[in-house]
């Protein structure tokens, strides 16, 4: 994955490709923090044509900019002003802590929940967004995700 957003922070990056940088794209409004590392999976295309969003679990924060190796193990399913949005749920590889994190059930319930609450808030005092969070779903699932994202971005790529 490659990292957007440190955990603890409000101010949301973006990856903009034509300027080969990490853009501002907002600093969030509501008086809440990304509590996870916040990024994108490179070589994919998710249904609101930007690359899949994936979070990962850490003990420190990662700098912007900075490719985490990572295991998939679920993903939240939210519905915004774009359509459905998933975000895939990971964990780091290159941390021991993390070993045998497979599935959510690994995850303490309070983590899940400080999760889906921010991703239920922070967009609340924007004129112009919205977020719903619908549920979390497991690793099969998220996995799928994936590999549609990543088929879309060959299929895009190869026409364009």
């Amino acid at each position: 994955m490659v990292i957007e957003v440190k955990s603890g922070r409000r101010d949301k990056f973006e990856y903009n490709s034509e300027w080969e940088a990490f853009v501002l794209n907002r600093v969030i409004p509501s008086s809440v923090v990304f509590p996870v590392e916040y990024g994108f999976v490179p070589q994919t295309y998710a249904d609101d044509c930007d690359p899949l969003d994936i979070m990962a679990l850490s003990y420190e924060p990662l700098e912007v900019g900075a490719i985490a190796k990572v295991h998939v193990i679920g993903m939240l399913v939210m519905e915004d002003e774009k359509g459905l949005d998933y975000k895939i749920l990971s964990v780091l590889l290159n941390d021991l802590r993390f070993s045998g994190f497979t599935d959510l059930s690994a995850v303490p319930e309070y983590r899940l929940k400080e999760i889906a609450e921010f991703f239920t808030t922070y967009k609340r005092l924007e004129q112009t967004r919205w977020a719903k969070v619908q549920g979390w779903q497991g690793p099969k699932e998220a996995g799928e995700v994936v590999l549609a994202a990543m088929k879309s971005y060959k299929k895009l790529n190869k026409t364009s």
